[in-house]
């Protein structure tokens, strides 16, 4: 009996051992769309009241386990029966991808309002209208990057058994939503942790000149997120396109590959916009 159980406990380590070992290759090989995620993410849960940024963070992040918890197990059952429709969903979440990179370069550019109004002057309803919108973009992207964490985690276990399958690609899907955004929360607290740290300190000393660096530094972290998120945007649509497509993987073969991707996605996108609003004149016509 007492040599059952210890056998048992043995095979659970030894599996234990095996998915340690796949989930440290998984998570180097998804690392960079870890990075994109991250960018992206910060950017989303930033431009909130102060009492506002965790309870808007804390939805975004119950809506990266949800969309987890749908995405890996549709994942491994289209894997075993159907592996086609991975390669589909993932090229249209890529024309997504580059469709939200490319419109904000576009209302940078040539939509941008003169005069900005502040979101503590905006009426409540439309800060709660704005919050939710805010909110529902960042888990539809998360989605979609979550399906491209998950696929690359999944593609380095594939000849291994389905236990190691199902338990790498839940450790990678894990730590990617807690990793991403446990530092997000950090960032978007930067400015409140500065000033905590000025009041202790009363002003003076090694905390206070701490503080006071977190509190300007947060304004130009959260602008280079929004730039770095942008990028990072058309790098992971660009890349999904030139790794999927034969044909764009093909067509730019003397460039870099990240300058190749970001292009890709840069032109994918501005198209998507092109039709987008196209379509959104038709409709309007026709009203």
């Amino acid at each position: 009996m007492a040599s059952g159980v210890f056998a048992i406990l043995d095979d659970i380590a030894a599996l234990m051992d095996d998915v340690a070992v796949t989930a440290k290759v998984a998570t180097r090989k998804t690392a960079g769309i870890l990075g994109d995620d991250l960018a992206v993410n910060a950017e989303k849960a930033t431009g909130f009241l102060s009492s506002r940024e965790i309870p808007v963070l804390w939805a975004i992040t119950k809506g990266s386990f949800i969309n987890k918890l749908i995405i890996v197990p549709v994942a491994l059952l289209l894997n075993a029966f159907f592996p086609i429709a991975i390669k589909i969903a993932l090229i249209l979440g890529g024309f997504y991808l580059a469709y939200e990179g490319a419109e904000k370069i576009v209302e940078y550019f040539f939509h941008r309002p003169k005069n900005q109004v502040p979101i503590v002057e905006k009426k409540e309803e439309e800060s709660i209208q704005a919050e939710k919108a805010k909110i529902r973009s960042a888990i539809t992207t998360d989605f979609i990057l979550s399906v491209e964490i998950v696929i690359i985690a999944l593609g380095t276990v594939l000849d291994r058994s389905l236990t190691i399958q199902i338990l790498t690609v839940s450790v990678v899907a894990l730590l990617a939503t807690v990793g991403v955004y446990g530092v997000v929360a950090l960032i978007v607290r930067m400015d409140d942790t500065g000033y905590r740290m000025i009041k202790y300190s009363n002003s003076k000393g090694f905390l206070s000149g701490v503080g006071k660096l977190l509190v300007k530094s947060l304004p130009v972290v959260i602008k280079s997120l929004a730039v770095i998120g942008t990028i990072a945007l058309l790098l992971v649509s660009g890349g999904i396109f030139v790794h999927n497509i034969d044909y764009v993987h093909n067509l730019l073969p003397a460039l870099p590959a990240i300058v190749q991707e970001f292009l890709v996605g840069l032109v994918v996108g501005v198209l998507v916009v092109v039709v987008v609003n196209l379509m959104k004149r038709v409709f309007k016509r026709e009203k």
